[in-house]
């Protein structure tokens, strides 16, 4: 089976490149899965319109790179998280765990038996195993992230690290401002919301496990990384679209254009 690049660089201390994808569009998945990143998230919670087809089809076609999928599925619903490990992502990240029980719950769809209850018929393990040693290998290798996004997450950080099968956490910054009475935002500079992020990759560490957050950008990145981090997205397609546009065009704002005659050019 393929190494995990999330795991594989987690343990060799390599800074992990990630992309983040919100457009169903497998134009743009295919130029952003083409761009370098070691992995990709698929976003099915909050991006636009990546619904179960249009993940599978986004899974496919970053197959044909050597970036490795991984998807954010739209709640802890095992229905989710089965068909997007069947059709061949790495692993998930799923949202708002907040307790052991949940923490249970989201490992038992992602892991085979003993740590869970995934149904075997992983249809696309070729493109995962292409020795056939797929099940052999799959519970070590697909990882489960939980999402850290509330005040009760962090009270019961300790009883979900603990929980056998979870990979690591993901912190939405946000959704993590908003139970602290704070205004949503990414990169918080709120002193228990820094206080809680620490916290978080302090356990993580303590625990052997991984963790990931949700980022502003390649600043940030790099910063999280000296923190402890090792899953953070340096951007989303939506974004470096966006910003790309701003830069041409300012670029022409920027610039005085004068015709030989010194009237207007476009007269």
């Amino acid at each position: 089976m393929r190494p995990n690049k999330v795991k594989q660089f987690w343990k060799e201390g390599k800074p992990l490149a990630v992309g983040w994808m919100g457009s169903p569009d497998t134009y743009m998945v295919e130029a952003m899965a083409n761009s370098g990143f070691d992995v990709l998230v698929l976003d099915m919670q909050h991006g636009m319109g990546i619904g179960p087809d249009r993940a599978v089809v986004a899974i496919q076609t970053v197959a044909t790179t050597e970036t490795q999928p991984l998807v954010r599925v739209p709640w802890n619903d095992p229905i989710y998280i089965q068909y997007v490990l069947d059709a061949g992502a790495y692993g998930v990240i799923v949202p708002m765990v907040n307790s052991r029980a949940e923490a249970e719950k989201a490992v038992g769809a992602t892991k085979y038996f003993p740590l869970g209850y995934r149904s075997n018929g992983a249809n696309r393990s070729r493109y995962v195993a292409p020795d056939g040693d797929y099940f052999a290998n799959a519970n070590a290798e697909i990882l489960c992230f939980v999402m850290i996004e509330t005040t009760q997450a962090i009270e019961n950080l300790e009883e979900i690290a603990t929980t056998p099968g979870v990979d690591g956490f993901y912190i939405g910054p946000s959704d993590l401002a908003i139970t602290m009475g704070l205004v949503p935002k990414l990169d918080h500079d709120a002193p228990q919301h820094i206080e809680a992020v620490q916290k978080v990759i302090d356990c993580a560490k303590k625990h052997n496990l991984m963790a990931g957050i949700h980022t502003t950008g390649p600043e940030e990145v790099l910063r999280r990384y000296k923190q402890g981090f090792n899953l953070c997205p340096l951007g989303s397609d939506g974004g470096f679209v966006g910003a790309g546009a701003r830069a041409a065009v300012a670029a022409l704002r920027d610039a005085p254009v004068a015709s030989p005659s010194g009237g207007s050019p476009y007269a």
